[in-house]
């Protein structure tokens, strides 16, 4: 008899798997949504090689090579990556994952993976598969449909799979406990894009990111304006927290499109969320649910909000807010 742990079940279908994770950074760290996904990357199984692109990563690499269930880090580092445009990558990353005879080609399903991920899978003959939530085996996966109100499982038979995860369904993996080499990509023999990067323009803030904020106060339409949303943003201020919003509020032009958090939005999952004024349609919910604990504040008692929150006060914002600004 050989017993299988539920961790190992399916192991001899797995053990051949060898997984490349496109990994994001900022030069200094790796992001908590490329933790996450090599974390699922572990649950595929098989080896793990994680691919840093830019320039001057030398840092970052290093940082990679010490994670739990690393075996190998690909640094890739040349001053043509530094600015990570799509083409660009799409190109460098089909060309190591069709040398490394790699079976799976996993990234988070952030705006920048959503961006190469679909390239680099048409340049090999295949599609991606996004937003899975669960592995299965190393060809199921699960994924949400119909903004979350479904789990669809999907079977996927392309000899190399196209995976983009969405981070808050998995734990971020440990920054130690791996031992892995850092092996330098030579890129000159790479194809070349013929885009070129002009200018990066963005907004500067001090504020925690959306996406991976501790603490998330949203405001929706309730807000009635957006002077009304600079009372988030000082509640925000006080608990080092970030302000998202509804789609409503947002095209309403209460506040700019990057606050956004719902199935068109950025996908959220705080320690602590506050929905404002948030009546809780379900494009909303497919975006924060996964919080670990909701807080609603609506007039509304009978507002599907309250169906998912964990601590519900029906009142007046305008009051609410305030009052709860004064006892932080």
């Amino acid at each position: 008899m050989v017993w299988r742990s539920p961790r190992t079940s399916g192991y001899a279908h797995r053990r051949w798997a060898t997984t490349l994770v496109v990994a994001e950074h900022d030069n200094v760290h790796l992001s908590p949504s490329s933790l996450s996904t090599i974390e699922a990357a572990k649950d595929i199984g098989g080896d793990i090689t994680v691919l840093i692109m830019g320039h001057k990563v030398e840092g970052v690499s290093l940082i990679a090579s010490n994670l739990d269930g690393v075996n190998k880090v690909l640094s890739a580092d040349h001053e043509d990556l530094k600015d990570s445009i799509a083409e660009e990558v799409s190109l460098v990353v089909r060309d190591i994952a069709i040398s490394g005879s790699y079976t799976h080609v996993l990234a988070p399903s952030s705006n920048h993976g959503k961006n190469f991920l679909p390239r680099t899978a048409a340049l090999c003959n295949s599609s991606p598969l996004t937003d899975i939530i669960a592995v299965k085996d190393e060809s199921t996966f699960l994924r949400p449909m119909y903004a979350g109100n479904a789990i669809a499982t999907v079977k996927m038979t392309d000899p190399m799979k196209f995976l983009l995860v969405r981070p808050t369904a998995f734990e971020k993996t440990s920054l130690e406990g791996g031992n892995a080499n850092v092996e330098s990509i030579d890129l000159s023999a790479f194809a070349k894009s013929t885009t070129q990067f002009k200018s990066k323009k963005g907004a500067v803030s001090d504020r925690p990111d959306l996406a991976t904020a501790n603490v998330v106060i949203s405001g929706g339409r309730g807000m009635k304006s957006a002077e009304n949303f600079r009372m988030l943003d000082d509640l925000a201020y006080k608990v080092g927290g970030a302000v998202g919003a509804s789609r409503a509020a947002v095209d309403a032009g209460f506040a700019p499109n990057d606050y956004q958090v719902g199935q068109t939005g950025k996908v959220v999952a705080p320690d602590v969320y506050f929905a404002v004024g948030i009546s809780g349609a379900i494009q909303h919910l497919s975006g924060m649910k996964d919080s670990k604990t909701i807080v609603a504040i609506n007039k509304d008692a009978d507002a599907p909000i309250f169906q998912v929150a964990d601590y519900g006060l029906v009142g007046d914002l305008f009051k609410a807010v305030p009052e709860l600004q004064e006892k932080l």
